[in-house]
């Protein structure tokens, strides 16, 4: 399942650099607090790896 926008992306990138250890899950705001709490580490890594290029930066309702 590839990310639908870079905010969408950007967010998973966030919340799996939390996961890992890299970054401190207290500075995660928003999307990225909820990605990191309720997927797995595969999954954020699967939307995480998706190429902006071509990418909305926002998903329209």
């Amino acid at each position: 399942m590839p990310a639908k926008s870079k905010k969408q992306q950007m967010a998973a990138g966030a919340a799996l650099s939390a996961k890992r250890g890299e970054r401190s899950k207290a500075s995660l705001r928003g999307a990225s607090r909820s990605m990191a709490k309720s997927m797995s580490k595969s999954e954020l890594k699967e939307l995480a790896e998706t190429k902006r290029r071509d990418l909305p930066t926002r998903k329209r309702k």
